[in-house]
């Protein structure tokens, strides 16, 4: 059911009574005061002052030898803008970029807190090897890049250039380094992180919309809802500052998560939906549109296809049988679908990310398909307050005698076939670490890629790796994926380099350069294009990298009328000339040229045509003790990355961050008190933790936050802290979309000592 806020002081019968007076509302107490909350939303929100970084001399005047720069956060994928202040060769403060479209001159917390990591005593100085004893020690670049090299050569010679992949966390120069690598030596697998990510959104998405991906217009919306997200602990602050704007223009503003999220503070309700239920909420709203008719008729007779297909299948997802699937009410199931339909066009579902249904459950592409086809039904594509296709710029063609195209590489990705709804782009990087354990990957890199603690069963991908021919790891830290690789070459810190230009999308796109801010802090690390470049040359293919990443870069920005120094002068560039424009519908980029309520190419992969209700694969036994186990961000961390960072783990620790989160009557019913010491397990891990005992929790998920348990001695200052969900989630892939079922895990939880 949709309920309100409870106080910890609260008695269970209370928190009945004043939920069942209040359907509609959740009044704003202020629960977050004196509580972990208050540092989260604080940091979430960009509050967090940088006063700690500003330096003085023995005087108290700034010394006067300083310069600026501006670069890009590295903190999580969306590379907010800031200018960095450097006094005698240190950064010494960061202000965010007005200009920039995913901070507007705000940074979050895990900006100011991971920028430390240029400075910490555990980055990785010299490349390393693997002995014979299973340790690791220092060698020259030279002798790395002739082994790697002599391997590399090996492996194509006797299984071919598609015995080979990479594994890269998407960023300006590795993306475009790592890519150009693999196909000079043949390869075309190249994996994101998107198959631990976004992957089953995107590609569901995708077979409705011809799009991975769309922005929901929040600001100017009437109604809103938010599907397992959360801005106030996610990682663009333009997206919190655009949300405060909803709120404040009175727009509803639903939250459905199983856990209560700092989002909160800006929302009009909260359904504590059941965990891997949300396909089944999105198909009875889709219902009471469709059997009211409450949908956009217009929309659907001129731009859909395959909508009397799906409506046919709609009349058995009712509220009622929704109700008894999600834990929710069915009558705030059918307001809510009313209320949607009254605000619309004005009103959307956000398209969410990791957390619900970007690679959660067996059924996450198919609740990204429903999701969208819902939104089809309020006709809010391109219209103001709605789902929108947001405009774009890309670099164009640059001289090809200066920068050689690389051969095009015919193979498909490894996996394509086996997951032939997931997106090319992204591919299904654990298929290719299911692979090595078959024999059948013989080598793999790892860029900026932490993928054996992070992408799913962290022992079973150990296994993985421990039985390639040949397996690299580029970081700045010793992760546990440096671990289970035989060489790890150590990459400069983001504020030690320049990269490529970024290009962003949105109402208005824009650009932004990564520039150096800071001088090298270890003279033997190099930068991610230098590497590559010289494993290229080491391989044989170096005729594709004749060319300095200064030069790349400015050929791009001339091809959009810009120069690299004229963009190191002001950090970022928009292009308001092509700004998003409202009212017309987007052209869909399907194979069919219109909105898809079916889809072929699903029915091909083994799925319904139209988005039918699935199961979750893995069930809650109903035995009083288990719990489904649920992951998700905090305002301070972005999963493994900034885990090691004193500021930010300093925060952990203060708040006790590392808590798991249960529901406070099944605490009760187990003997267990907020502050006790819980083991937590199941048939794949066991481990004990603190726990946390709330009401703002679904009584049958137990919240374990993603950015703890971490395993690597070398990374001192997160090592041991808290426990690792993905040591608990078996190794699975989703059916047809390929991503990684991260929260298709169910664990029992005891106290210690009971």
């Amino acid at each position: 059911m949709a309920v309100r806020i409870m106080d910890e002081t609260m008695t269970q019968d209370a928190y009945r009574e004043e939920s069942a007076m209040s359907e509609n509302a959740i009044t704003r107490r202020s629960f977050l005061a004196g509580s972990a909350g208050v540092a989260a939303v604080a940091a979430g929100a960009g509050f967090m002052s940088f006063g700690a970084w500003e330096q003085a001399d023995a005087s108290g005047t700034k010394d006067v030898e300083s310069h600026t720069a501006y670069s890009l956060c590295n903190s999580c994928s969306s590379k907010c803008g800031f200018k960095g202040y450097v006094v005698d060769g240190k950064l010494t403060k960061m202000i965010g970029e007005p200009g920039h479209p995913h901070c507007e001159g705000t940074l979050c917390g895990r900006a100011y807190g991971y920028a430390s990591i240029a400075y910490s005593e555990d980055r990785l100085t010299d490349p390393l090897k693997k002995n014979a004893k299973g340790e690791f020690e220092k060698i020259s670049w030279d002798q790395a890049y002739s082994e790697i090299a002599e391997k590399v050569k090996s492996i194509i010679g006797s299984d071919g250039p598609e015995a080979l992949a990479m594994v890269q966390d998407p960023r300006p120069s590795g993306s475009y380094y790592t890519k150009r690598f693999m196909q000079a030596l043949g390869s075309a697998n190249v994996y994101t992180h998107g198959a631990a990510c976004n992957m089953s959104k995107n590609a569901g998405f995708t077979q409705v919309i011809g799009a991975g991906d769309y922005l929901a217009d929040v600001e100017n919306a009437k109604a809103c809802m938010f599907i397992g997200r959360s801005y106030a602990d996610a990682i663009r602050p333009s997206q919190l500052h655009a949300l405060e704007k909803a709120h404040e223009n009175g727009a509803y503003i639903v939250l459905v998560d199983p856990r209560l999220n700092n989002s909160i503070a800006f929302a009009d309700e909260w359904l504590p939906i059941n965990p891997g239920t949300d396909l089944a909420l999105v198909l009875a709203m889709s219902h009471v549109l469709v059997d009211r008719g409450l949908y956009d008729k217009k929309f659907v007779a001129e731009q859909a296809t395959g909508f009397d297909e799906w409506a046919a299948t709609l009349g058995q997802y009712t509220p009622e049988w929704a109700a008894g699937i999600t834990g929710l009410k069915a009558i705030d199931i059918e307001r809510i679908a009313v209320k949607f339909a009254e605000c619309a066009p004005a009103a959307c579902i956000e398209p969410s990310w990791r957390g619900a249904y970007g690679c959660s459950y067996a059924n996450s592409g198919e609740t990204a398909r429903a999701v969208a086809c819902f939104n089809g039904l309020l006709g809010c594509w391109n219209q103001k307050g709605g789902a929108l296709f947001g405009a774009s710029v890309k670099a164009g063609d640059v001289d090809k005698a200066k920068f050689p195209s690389v051969p095009k590489v015919e193979a498909k990705i490894a996996g394509q076939s086996e997951y032939p709804l997931s997106l090319s782009g992204m591919g299904v990087n654990v298929y290719a670490a299911q692979l090595a354990k078959e024999g059948k990957m013989k080598g793999m890199f790892f860029y900026n890629s932490n993928m054996v603690a992070g992408y799913s069963n962290p022992a079973y991908l150990q296994e993985c790796l421990a039985n390639l021919e040949l397996s690299v790891c580029i970081d700045v830290q010793m992760t546990e994926t440096c671990h289970a690789c035989d060489y790890v070459l150590p990459d400069t810190s983001y504020l030690e380099r320049l990269e490529l230009p970024e290009f962003y999308g949105g109402k208005v796109p824009a650009v932004a350069i990564r520039d150096q801010v800071i001088d090298k802090v270890h003279p033997n690390t190099k930068p991610v294009d230098q590497i590559f470049s010289e494993l290229a040359e080491a391989c044989g293919v170096g005729q594709y990298f004749g060319f300095t990443v200064e030069e790349l870069a400015d050929a791009q920005l001339k091809t959009v009328g810009l120069s690299l120094d004229g963009l190191r002068a002001c950090g970022v560039s928009s292009f308001p000339e092509k700004a998003f424009k409202y009212g017309s519908y987007p052209k869909w980029k399907t194979p069919s040229g219109k909105f898809q309520f079916a889809s072929d190419a699903c029915e091909k992969a083994g799925l319904p045509r139209t988005p039918q209700w699935l199961e979750p694969a893995v069930a809650v036994p109903e035995d009083g003790k288990s719990f489904r186990l649920i992951g998700g961000k905090q305002a301070v961390h972005t999963h493994t990355q900034t885990a090691n960072s004193e500021p930010l783990m300093a925060i952990t620790k203060q708040y006790g961050l590392e808590r798991v989160w249960m529901n406070a009557s099944r605490a009760k019913e187990l003997g267990i008190s907020d502050g006790d010491t819980v083991e937590v397990s199941n048939e794949q891990h066991a481990g004990k933790v603190q726990v946390k005992v709330t009401q703002r929790i679904n009584p049958d998920a137990l919240y374990m936050p993603s950015h703890y348990g971490c395993s690597s001695k070398e990374e001192k200052t997160a090592y041991g802290v808290g426990l690792r969900q993905m040591d608990y989630v078996p190794f699975r892939i989703e059916p047809g979309y390929g991503g990684i079922c991260s929260q298709e895990a169910v664990v029992t939880v005891k106290k210690v000592g009971a």
